[in-house]
C-alpha cells in the first residue's frame, strides 16, 4: 500500500525563502518542509555580502534602490515586482530582527551598512562580517524548531508534482528509506534554489540541480528568462578546481577592492569608466573574461592591500582566513579570482504574490522568476527577494486557510525501475557542455551543438524511470540545462548577463 501524508501546506526547500515563508504561515496550519539534503546545506548558508534594504523610510533612497535594480537588470525587470521588493524591504527586515535574526551593528546599536557593486548608497546589512547567510540561517533554524505546527523532513526529495486540471495537489517524495511517499497539500511552495550543479564551477553546492524548475516544467508550468544566468566576477581561483568555488564577496570591491589583470594593470576603466569596480556583475564578469582572453590567462587579481590588516580581519574574517589557509595574506598580496556560475535570474514564472501558472502552486527564491532581477541581479537583492516574496506567499496562504480541506486524488499508477544505473558520465558531460557553450560568452553554433548533445542525454534518460535521487537529479540537470540553451537561442540580442557574439 502506498504511503500517503497530508498537510495544509508543503514547502520544498529549506533555505531562506522556504523557512521565512514557513515562519509567516498561520500557526493553525500544518506545514511540512521537505529538503532533499541536510537543512544546513544550500546557497542561503553561503551568502557572504548581505541583504540590500533601505531600512528607514526615505522615498529618495527607496527610489534610488529601485532605479539601481532596474539599471543592473538592463530594464527588463518587472517594474511592479521591483517596486514591491524595495518598498516592502523595511518591514521584512524589521520582522527578521523581531523574531531573532541578528545583524552587525555599530557601538550605538545602529545597523552597519556597506556598499556593493551597482548600488549608489550604503544599504547592505550584513552579519558576521562577511558570513551573512550562515549567521541568518543559524538564527532562523533555531526559531523554526520552536514552531510546533512545522514538521521538517531532511534527506527526502520531491521528484514529481501531482496535479489535475492545472491544479497542484501534492508531490511524490523519495524518503530516507528510498520509498515512494505521496504528500498531499492544499498549497505547495517551491523554494528549491538554483542551478549551479549543472556547471563545472559554481559558488553553489553541487546539490543545486534546478530540481523545482525541472519538476514544474514536467508539470507544464511556465518557465521564463532562463538564459539569464549570472556569473559572479570574483570566485577564488584555484588551478584545475572543479565544484563549489569559494566566493570573494562583492563587498570587497565595495570597500575599495581594485581589479588588476595578470600583468598587475587595473582595467575596469576601459569597460565602465563611471562605476569602475562597482559596476554590476554582468559588466564586471564580461570585462574579466575579455582581460583573461587578451592576456592569455585564466584569472585576474583583486587588490585590497591598501586596507589595513586589522580592518580586513574585522570586516572580512571568513575571506581573510580562507585566503590565509591558501597561502595568501590579503593585506599584502593580491587575491586570484575568475568568474564562476553564481545565480539564476529567471525560473518558474510568478506574479507578485508568488502564484505560478498552476493553481495552488507557488514559487519563491532563486527557482522563481519574480521579474525583480531582469537580465542581471543587483548585488544582495537575492536574500531580499526571498523575504519579501516569501512573506507575500505566506500572506496569500493565510487568507485562504478557511477553504482548506482533505485532498481527494486518484494516485497515478507509476512504474519505476530500481536498477542502480551509473549516471556519472552524463553529469560530467552536462557540466562540460554548459561550461563551454552556456558560459559568459555565447555563440549560436555553440548553443546549437550544446542543444544536440544535451537532447541526446535527455531522451536517453526519459526512456527509463529509475526510482532514485541520483536519477532524478541527473534528469533535472539535463532538463534545466536544455531550457537554458533553448531560451538562450531564442534571445538573439546581448543583454545583461546573456552575452552573444553571434
Amino acid at each position: 500500500m502506498k504511503e500517503i501524508k497530508q498537510f495544509d501546506v508543503i514547502i520544498l526547500g529549506g533555505g531562506l525563502a522556504g523557512i521565512y515563508t514557513a515562519l509567516n504561515i498561520d500557526a493553525s496550519l500544518h506545514v511540512g518542509i521537505f529538503v532533499k539534503d541536510a537543512l544546513a546545506r544550500g546557497s542561503s548558508n553561503l551568502a557572504q555580502g548581505g541583504i540590500a534594504a533601505e531600512v528607514n523610510w526615505d522615498e529618495t533612497k527607496i527610489e534610488e534602490h529601485y532605479e539601481d535594480t532596474l539599471r543592473a537588470g538592463a530594464y527588463v525587470n518587472n517594474p511592479q515586482a521591483t517596486r514591491i521588493m524595495v518598498e516592502e524591504a523595511s518591514k521584512n527586515i524589521k520582522k527578521l530582527i523581531e523574531i531573532g535574526v541578528h545583524f552587525d551593528t555599530n557601538e550605538d546599536g545602529s545597523l552597519i551598512m556597506t556598499l556593493e557593486g551597482g548600488h549608489r548608497s550604503r544599504r547592505i546589512l550584513h552579519a558576521g562580517g562577511d558570513d551573512t547567510g550562515a549567521h541568518m540561517m543559524h538564527d532562523l533554524r533555531s526559531i523554526l524548531n520552536q514552531h510546533q505546527n512545522i514538521d521538517i523532513y531532511e534527506d527526502e526529495m520531491a521528484i514529481e508534482i501531482l496535479h489535475n486540471d492545472n491544479k497542484a495537489l501534492g508531490v511524490i517524495v523519495i524518503n530516507q528509506q528510498n520509498e515512494e511517499v505521496y504528500v498531499l497539500a492544499n498549497k505547495i511552495v517551491l523554494a528549491t534554489g538554483g542551478i549551479g550543479g549543472i556547471y563545472k564551477k559554481s559558488t553553489n553546492e553541487k546539490i543545486a540541480c534546478g530540481d523545482g524548475i525541472a519538476m514544474a516544467y514536467r508539470a507544464g508550468v511556465t518557465i521564463k528568462n532562463m538564459e539569464f544566468v549570472q556569473f559572479h566576477p570574483t570566485g577564488f581561483y584555484v588551478e584545475d578546481q572543479i565544484g563549489k568555488t569559494f566566493l570573494i564577496s562583492e563587498a570587497v570591491r565595495g570597500e575599495g577592492g581594485i581589479l588588476r589583470n595578470i600583468e598587475g594593470v587595473r582595467f575596469m576603466e576601459k569597460y565602465d569608466k563611471e562605476r569602475m569596480e562597482l559596476a554590476p556583475r554582468d559588466v564586471v564578469s564580461q570585462a574579466i573574461h575579455r582581460e583573461m582572453f587578451d592576456t592569455w590567462s585564466d584569472h585576474v587579481y583583486l587588490d585590497i592591500t591598501h586596507k589595513s590588516k586589522e580592518f580586513l580581519m574585522n570586516r572580512f574574517p571568513t575571506i581573510y582566513q580562507y585566503c590565509l589557509e591558501h597561502g595568501i595574506d590579503i593585506s599584502k598580496e593580491y587575491i586570484p579570482v575568475s568568474p564562476v556560475e553564481h545565480f539564476l535570474c529567471g525560473g518558474i514564472d510568478t506574479d507578485v504574490s508568488g502564484h505560478t501558472s498552476m493553481q495552488n502552486l507557488y514559487a519563491i527564491g532563486e527557482c522563481a522568476n519574480t521579474g525583480v532581477h531582469g537580465a542581471n541581479r543587483l548585488a544582495s537583492n537575492s536574500l531580499l527577494e526571498c523575504i519579501v516574496f516569501g512573506g507575500r506567499v505566506a500572506e496569500e496562504i493565510n487568507q485562504e486557510k478557511d477553504t482548506f480541506g482533505k485532498i481527494n486524488v486518484v494516485l497515478p499508477d507509476l512504474t519505476f525501475t530500481h536498477k542502480k544505473f551509473n549516471f556519472k558520465d552524463i553529469r560530467v558531460e552536462i557540466r562540460d557542455v554548459m561550461s563551454k557553450y552556456g558560459f559568459i560568452v555565447r555563440k549560436e553554433e555553440d548553443l546549437l551543438l550544446a542543444k544536440k548533445l544535451l537532447t541526446k542525454h535527455y531522451h536517453n534518460l526519459k526512456k527509463i524511470n529509475v526510482f532514485s535521487r541520483y536519477y532524478y537529479e541527473t534528469l533535472n540537470m539535463v532538463t534545466v540545462a536544455l531550457i537554458i540553451i533553448e531560451q538562450a537561442l531564442e534571445r538573439k540580442e546581448s543583454i545583461g548577463c546573456h552575452f552573444r557574439l553571434s
